[in-house]
């Protein structure tokens, strides 16, 4: 990464750290949804852990600067979006299953719907592109609720105990293979889209690593 990349990321999260509190607090209309609560844990990585990760991902402030691009373009169409990504879950057998009940096997309905709405708004959390200390250990929350540790217990759903690891990571490519078309139907230019898609590729992997930690043995994330 070059020195200036450098430079500009390091201006770009000094600028999101300083979002008050006010703009971050949790919406009290979805319940579960606790992005910068302070009950939540502090997050067992760093900030200095957060930009050695986005420097191997070579996560720029240009890519800071698409991902919040993005949030005006896809604000309106989360529930769209939502219907494409839960109708790829509901067609995969291999995926649905962490949406069931144990004891009956068929998805729990309730469950699905809860996870939708923080879902939606885990959508314009990501293209805000706030790296700050409440982001960081919202990622380390969502990643406690995939694990057994803490899955089933925010909606004490009926479900199964966890999200096995290896279907984490795999999820950024529907998921962001499936969200480029939404980014290109408010006339973007085709290069804007192009950085913008290649932002979310990033961020959604960024993600999706962080919450493995609750997988991983101490003293090897």
């Amino acid at each position: 990464m070059k020195l200036r990349d450098n430079f500009l990321l390091a201006v770009a999260l000094t600028a999101a750290s300083a979002v008050s509190y006010a703009q971050q607090r949790p919406d009290p209309a979805v319940p579960g949804y606790a992005y910068g609560e302070r009950k939540l844990a502090k997050a067992p990585y760093t900030m200095a852990d957060l930009k050695g990760l986005q420097a191997s991902l070579l996560f720029t402030a240009e890519d800071v600067e698409a991902l919040r691009q993005s949030k005006e373009i896809l604000a309106d169409q989360t529930d769209a979006i939502l219907d494409v990504w839960y109708g790829f879950v509901a067609s995969t057998p291999e995926l649905v299953y962490f949406f069931s009940n144990a004891k009956s096997g068929e998805p729990d309905g309730a469950y699905l719907e809860a996870v939708r709405k923080r879902f939606a708004l885990w959508i314009l959390d990501t293209a805000d592109a706030n790296y700050d200390q409440r982001w960081l250990d919202w990622q380390y929350e969502i990643g406690l609720r995939h694990n057994r540790l803490k899955k089933n217990k925010t909606d004490g759903a009926p479900s199964v105990a966890q999200v096995n690891f290896r279907y984490i990571p795999a999820l950024t490519i529907p998921v962001t293979t499936t969200l480029k078309p939404f980014l290109a139907k408010k006339g973007a230019s085709p290069a804007d889209v192009e950085k913008m898609h290649a932002a979310w590729v990033k961020s959604v992997l960024m993600q999706s690593i962080l919450w493995s930690q609750p997988y991983i043995k101490d003293g090897e994330f």
